[in-house]
């Protein structure tokens, strides 16, 4: 099992070009399967069948899971098996008729212009560390990048003269985003002032080692209590606000879409739902015949 694992999960690194976070993802979800097996003494792939799925399902039911997280465990396991029998590892699919539970639409969260103005003005002080943290908040708001993106960025990444930077997204296709001149303005005062000026990954912890993907996450946590916030507040949440700050002004879903680096238009429309319960709210309240 252990091999057949490894084998998998180097397919997807190097040959479906997955970001390292997405191949943890798989990695522990089918570290978590494979562990559930064992404890029930199934102790060859060959002998999982549709019966050890569904087994599993209702285990993971019973633990609670949220239906999101247990579609993604349902979609590693299909991706695994599918993987399996292409390469004649095992000699059938048992997760080919696997269904994945509907998950249930969960809008995301977005923040108000008051509310981002809030937690950009969270960071003080002239320290290269501030000046960083106020670096990332600015770029994370005004590009809408992942933080996995940001990590990896490097010096030679932005271009300053075009405001652009260019971006590695998922499966490690390049792309190219604009960036908002206050966010610029932040990043260059940053970059003369940090004290590793020649280390080519642009965003650095105290040991000259590049910031994670966690270490953004409690940065713009802490940031957010400050600003009164709470504690709900991700690097996600700032890319779900430069989505749909664009399109309530404006903006094409195209172009959002291509900002965002996504490969389907249906990932993008998330957004238009919330655009349009905004306006008719607004409707609502301001329409004298909307009530």
């Amino acid at each position: 099992m252990k091999e057949s694992l490894r084998l998998f999960l180097d397919y997807l690194e190097h040959q479906r070009n997955y970001s390292p976070n997405t191949v943890d993802a798989y990695r522990r979800d089918l570290f978590f399967f494979i562990s559930h097996l064992k404890a029930k003494g199934t102790v060859s792939l060959d002998r999982v069948d549709y019966r050890i799925l569904v087994e599993f399902l209702s285990v993971l039911r019973e633990k609670g899971l949220a239906d999101s997280s247990v579609a993604r465990k349902v979609a590693s396991i299909k991706a695994f098996f599918k993987f399996l029998s292409v390469r004649k590892i095992t000699g059938s699919n048992p997760a080919l008729i696997l269904s994945t539970p509907k998950k249930g639409e969960k809008l995301p969260r977005f923040l108000s212009l008051e509310e981002v103005t809030r937690i950009l003005s969270g960071p003080s002080g002239k320290k290269w560390q501030a000046l960083r943290d106020r670096a990332i908040l600015e770029m994370l708001y005004s590009t809408g990048i992942r933080v996995g993106e940001l990590t990896s960025l490097e010096r030679k990444d932005i271009n300053i003269i075009e405001e652009m930077i260019r971006v590695t997204g998922k499966g490690r296709k390049e792309r190219i985003v604009p960036i908002g001149r206050p966010a610029l303005a932040c990043l260059m005062e940053y970059m003369e002032k940090r004290p590793y000026a020649r280390e080519e990954i642009l965003f650095l912890n105290k040991h000259r080692k590049p910031l994670t993907a966690r270490s953004v996450e409690r940065m713009v946590e802490k940031y957010a209590l400050a600003a009164g916030l709470g504690r709900s507040i991700t690097p996600h949440t700032f890319r779900h606000t430069f989505a749909t700050h664009l399109l309530e002004r404006g903006a094409d879903l195209r172009t959002v879409q291509e900002l965002l680096g996504h490969e389907q238009i249906t990932t993008t429309q998330v957004y238009t739902h919330l655009t349009v319960d905004r306006l008719k709210e607004f409707c609502s309240k301001a329409h004298p015949r909307a009530r």
